[in-house]
């Protein structure tokens, strides 16, 4: 036999025997380890079992445990990004119709009309071509160059708007953006004449829900010298974000920011933001006294960059009871076809849109789940050592890694397949267009949904 062979045959054997070896060595060691583990579990008093924790932890959960624990290592309020782990009621309960025989299904070469305009009533409406936006989310304050742009991109191929945020202006993020909407903060930047004549759609920023109306003390340190000079302060001073505009004294006074920034840009829509408390109707009614063309509302599920768990887990309405309650409203008005109404906070699936649009809203806006489409196979570069978030935040340890043009088509390619899945919903409704579609076309399998939305009950 050939030496080659035999050494070959040989090294086989050698790394047989190894393996062999590793596998018993390993399978020796796990049961050892077990075998001690288990038996101090089965004879040990609590006090020394390592089964206390479960024990202990069985009376509460993992969240409260982990945030319980970094608490207790700084004394500054916690600050939680992307969403509230609580469940709340949500569209789950609510089922759509089936065209069959009183009504046929729409056949498969017609098309579907998902546009959406928004202030109608506006010299200036926004006209986007499905009705799924990006809502806003703050440069610098929240998320990096890369991911806004980003974001811009990808909705501009979809073919509809995305929102600044409350951060400073990010020129870039205008170039990229086909329909951009601009945010009316409460603090000093990104209010120059300039910046705003550039919006497609002005949004004033009165809170949202994982923050209610909070205000913001912002610190420069980390910040590159563009995004101090982009929110008008010097190295080392501290911006700040008012808990509502200091003109802004009497709610009679909201109806003059409308008339002015109307009357600068030319038009062009002008909205709030807000999130939606119990108080919802007698807000709703000062801001149709102030002639707002849209009204985005915020329910409690909605996330933040610096969202503080009291208020995440404690404030405000569920998105399901705030749509409800602000459609039936603006109906009782008879405004629902002048202001229009988008809604956000914690949707992330095409049934759930097209519920919340056949429940009275005119578009919704996406914000966690539209960076996690955008992100999406990317994440890989942060995990598993590191959050995903490391890859879109300002600060984030791998944010210079995004790729952008990836980035862009990957959150294309999910809103242009979330908005085919909405059109075969449609024609499964025996429907040709969004703006037929109703709560006519919806019904609930509870009792506590069909009381909280007017929809009839399925049985």
């Amino acid at each position: 036999m050939p030496k080659k062979k035999n050494k070959t045959l040989k090294n086989i054997g050698l790394g047989l025997l190894t393996a062999t070896g590793v596998t018993l060595a390993g399978r020796g060691a796990i049961k050892f380890f077990t075998r001690n583990i288990i038996k101090r579990i089965m004879t040990e008093p609590y006090d020394h079992n390592l089964w206390e924790v479960f024990s202990a932890g069985a009376r509460t959960t993992p969240q409260v445990i982990v945030e319980t624990s970094l608490r207790a290592e700084t004394k500054k309020p916690l600050l939680r990004p992307l969403g509230i782990p609580k469940k709340l009621p949500d569209f789950d309960s609510i089922m759509f119709n089936i065209a069959q025989l009183e009504n046929f299904p729409t056949p498969e070469d017609v098309q579907i009309d998902t546009s959406v305009t928004l202030g109608k009533k506006a010299a200036r409406p926004l006209c986007i071509d499905i009705p799924i936006i990006i809502g806003g989310m703050a440069w610098g304050l929240a998320l990096s160059e890369k991911a806004k742009i980003a974001l811009a991109k990808g909705a501009s191929m979809a073919g509809t708007a995305t929102n600044t945020g409350y951060g400073p202006f990010l020129p870039k993020e205008r170039a990229a953006a086909k329909y951009l909407i601009i945010q009316y903060n409460r603090g000093k930047w990104a209010k120059e004449p300039e910046v705003l004549k550039q919006a497609d759609m002005i949004e004033i920023q009165l809170g949202q829900s994982a923050r209610a109306g909070l205000g913001e003390v912002i610190e420069s340190q980390g910040m590159d010298r563009r995004l101090i000079k982009a929110l008008h302060i010097k190295p080392g001073q501290k911006a700040t974000m008012h808990a509502t505009f200091p003109e802004l004294t009497h709610p009679e006074e909201l109806g003059k920011i409308v008339k002015n920034l109307r009357k600068l840009t030319g038009g062009i829509p002008i909205g709030i933001k807000m999130g939606a408390g119990n108080s919802l109707e007698k807000d709703l009614s000062l801001a149709i006294k102030a002639g707002i063309d849209v009204i985005t509302l915020c329910g409690s599920e909605g996330g933040s960059s610096a969202a503080i768990p009291i208020i995440q887990n404690n404030f405000g309405l569920p998105t399901i009871y705030a749509l409800s309650r602000a459609a039936k409203f603006l109906e009782q008005q008879g405004v629902k076809d002048k202001v229009s109404l988008i809604i956000s906070g914690g949707l992330s699936k095409p049934g759930d849109y097209l519920k919340a649009l056949a429940l009275g809203a005119d578009a919704v806006a996406i914000g966690t789940i539209a960076l996690f489409a955008m992100s999406h196979t990317q994440v890989l570069k942060a995990l598993p050592f590191e959050p995903p978030i490391e890859l879109v935040f300002y600060n984030g340890k791998y944010q210079k890694e995004l790729n952008v043009k990836k980035g862009a088509q990957s959150l294309a390619n999910y809103l242009k397949s979330t908005n085919e899945e909405i059109k075969e919903a449609i024609r499964a409704l025996g429907k040709t267009g969004l703006n037929q579609v109703g709560k006519e076309d919806l019904f609930a399998l509870d009792q506590h949904t069909a009381d909280v939305t007017g929809l009839q009950i399925g049985y």
